[in-house]
């Protein structure tokens, strides 16, 4: 299989690469703090002595029944949280839309893009093309698939 997506890392800056690191991390520490209370409930509901004593210890039934419901507001919560994120986000991204500046012609974006004039010519007349790109994400060469 061809591998489609632009797998670089070295390409992203500091700023993101720290906080996918931030979201990661998130992401487990509430995976492990939801999948506790289930390890300790099995434990309990198969039988295991130890956990019995324990759930005696902590008051039985009713007491798990409390920690149930911190734990469903505690994830409500998290999901409120989620969505106010995502919505604010849509409405930073939808209020932020970036403006032209200038207008850039072909000669400008060839010589910044290091391409040939023809060939980005012939590249906007094919429906299909395949960009390489080198290690620094500069592009080496366009494939516009004329033969298919």
């Amino acid at each position: 299989m061809k591998e489609y997506i632009i797998n670089a890392p070295q390409l992203q800056s500091l700023q993101k690469r720290a906080g996918a690191l931030f979201v990661w991390a998130v992401c487990w520490v509430m995976w492990v703090y939801l999948l506790i209370p289930l390890v300790t409930l099995s434990s309990w509901v198969l039988g295991d002595r130890k956990m019995i004593n324990e759930m005696r210890w902590f008051g039985g039934y009713k007491s798990l029944l409390e920690l149930m419901q911190i734990y469903v507001v505690t994830l409500l919560v998290m999901v409120a949280l989620w969505l106010c994120w995502i919505s604010y986000r849509k409405f930073r991204s939808r209020a932020m839309l970036p403006s032209a500046h200038k207008i850039v012609n072909d000669t400008e974006l060839c010589a910044f893009y290091q391409v040939k004039a023809d060939e980005l010519q012939q590249c906007r007349n094919m429906p299909m093309i395949t960009v390489y790109f080198d290690d620094h994400g500069h592009i080496v060469h366009l494939d516009p698939h004329i033969d298919r």
